[in-house]
């Protein structure tokens, strides 16, 4: 486990009799981007609303880098900690710049001092710079937020839980209702976003997980069905019947 940044053991969640997760067991090594994909229902974000903290496992355990116990942790702490979540539909001040919305995000100096005499301290800049290079917005960065199209908007939003700096990245179907183009670029993003933490992406566009993950989960009534390189997924029996149909 010594490789392992999350470990989740035996986790099982249940909803009025529904268990959304059943007996799930699952890790992420550190370094890693690995995708998540499965039919409705499959239990994904539930998973995500376990490692988060906002919803707390029946029965099992979930470790963070190999001591933190996340299902003892409120949300908040769960953040402090180095996991960061970036949820499908975009929450970025649209009245504010670009530049604004990464500023408020980053990780501050909230001593009596910065509140007195305001101002960003110069690591924070620089560290909303950098970020503003990876997702590509440097050129927008005084852009109203609300004038950016919809994939500009989910890179600012990335951007703004990268910026925290957050030792594991939790994105949830990042490429939904994006261009082709905007679709190619999210690849680019995460994949160098990749080089620094560990990435786990959930999402249903298998063109867009073949080209991010090398290595594949595959979810289905709250458990894992299958895992391995997206190939491997492809071929499997199980996973061609469940969800990605013989069509």
């Amino acid at each position: 486990m010594a490789n392992t940044i999350l470990f989740m053991e035996d986790v099982s969640v249940s909803f009025d009799g529904f268990k959304a997760l059943n007996k799930l067991n699952f890790s992420v090594d550190y370094g890693e981007l690995r995708c998540v994909i499965g039919p409705n229902g499959a239990g994904k974000s539930t998973m995500l609303d376990v490692v988060t903290g906002k919803i707390r496992p029946d029965t099992g355990s979930v470790i963070f880098k190999e001591t933190t116990h996340l299902d003892r942790m409120q949300q908040e702490e769960i953040a402090n900690a180095g996991i960061g979540r970036k949820f499908q539909t975009p929450t970025i001040y649209e009245n504010l710049t670009v530049r604004d919305n990464l500023e408020l995000s980053a990780k501050q100096d909230k001593t009596v001092k910065s509140m007195l005499f305001g101002g960003m301290s110069g690591s924070v800049g620089g560290k909303v710079n950098e970020v503003l290079d990876v997702i590509g917005l440097e050129d927008k960065q005084y852009w109203r937020a609300g004038l950016l199209a919809h994939g500009e908007k989910q890179w600012l939003e990335i951007g703004m839980v990268v910026v925290q700096d957050p030792d594991l990245l939790l994105v949830d179907e990042p490429v939904a209702g994006m261009s082709e183009s905007e679709t190619e670029n999210t690849a680019i993003l995460l994949k160098r976003i990749a080089e620094e933490r560990s990435v786990l992406v959930i999402e249903h566009d298998m063109n867009f997980v073949r080209e991010i993950a090398k290595r594949v989960t595959v979810l289905h009534e709250g458990a894992v069905i299958c895992e391995g390189s997206i190939d491997h997924v492809h071929a499997d029996a199980q996973v061609i019947e469940l969800y990605l149909g013989r069509g």
